[in-house]
């Protein structure tokens, strides 16, 4: 990556950080858990189509996210996931080697020193409780054994953009400035957590990341 394109990068990070900040009354717990330097993978509940910018806001590096193919084909907005260095992702079912490409991107992008986010659970959550993580989470880690940084989402589900009350995006917006809480945790090595059951294992960290959010939104 060209020093170009970090300068993009981080100068968008900001940018988003702000009008994340606008758009929510945003709290952000934990970032010091991110790396200074070098690879890792963030992997979070996914409630909302706003998860990726805060997650990417509240980051002290850019993120590389990995999203659904069609949305990153989106005739409006293509231009800024790739701006931002999204990941396509699509199922071996619709296009066969699709699967294996995406994985080598993500496996690029974390031999170049990068952070990628994924979303285990695959889709957005249609109850606003967290569902169980893919297998595909191992598939990454087992290519590349990097530290693995939790983190839980709260305050999202009941918006426009989740699948609170209807699909997401196919309602009027019925609230503005919304509490919202982040909470990053201690990063997890995969070989570490391999006796655990390493996906039920990063599955509870988020659930319980989530739930201190949660208590803190009830609190405030």
């Amino acid at each position: 990556m060209t020093w170009r394109v970090k300068t993009v990068r981080h100068v968008l990070r900001s940018l988003i950080y702000v009008a994340m900040r606008l758009c929510y009354r945003l709290h952000v717990h934990g970032r010091h858990h991110l790396p200074n330097k070098g690879a890792a993978l963030v992997v979070c509940n996914h409630v909302s189509f706003m998860d990726a910018l805060v997650l990417g806001g509240a980051s002290p590096r850019p993120l590389r996210f990995v999203m659904d193919q069609p949305i990153f084909e989106s005739r409006w907005l293509k231009w800024w996931f790739q701006l931002v260095g999204a990941i396509p992702i699509e199922s071996e079912r619709h296009s066969p080697g699709a699967l294996r490409r995406a994985l080598d991107d993500v496996s690029e992008a974390l031999r170049q020193g990068e952070i990628v986010m994924v979303f285990p659970e695959g889709r957005l959550t249609p109850d606003g409780e967290i569902h169980t993580f893919r297998r595909g989470l191992e598939t990454i880690l087992a290519r590349d054994n990097v530290p693995v940084v939790p983190a839980g989402l709260a305050g999202l589900w009941g918006s426009w953009t989740s699948h609170y009350g209807g699909k997401a995006l196919k309602k009027w917006p019925s609230r503005f400035r919304a509490p919202v809480s982040l909470h990053f945790g201690p990063a997890v090595m995969a070989q570490e957590a391999e006796e655990m059951a390493l996906r039920r294992y990063l599955e509870a960290r988020v659930r319980a990341l989530k739930a201190a959010g949660d208590n803190e939104i009830a609190h405030r």
